[in-house]
């Protein structure tokens, strides 16, 4: 009957120190997903920066070429 105790102890503590590195691995996991958010937040922040300077860019080039082509009085290019 002790030798049950002893194994069942045993077993328990198996278990247990599974359980220890199974927690251990989850947590270093969470850390490097966080770490990959945080990159993505950056990267998703300067491709919002340069797609609104596009976006001026392009209003002045097409400011520039309405200047810039004369245009008759339909409307149309001269």
């Amino acid at each position: 009957m002790a030798d049950d105790h002893e194994d069942r102890f045993r077993q328990h503590e198996v278990m247990r120190e599974g359980l220890a590195r199974m927690l251990a691995a989850q947590h270093e996991m969470n850390q490097r997903v966080e770490g990959f958010r945080q990159r993505q937040d950056t990267i998703n922040e300067r491709l919002t920066a340069a797609i609104e300077r596009l976006d001026v860019t392009q209003a002045c080039i097409e400011t520039l070429l309405a200047r810039m082509i004369q245009h008759g009085e339909n409307g149309r290019e001269a």
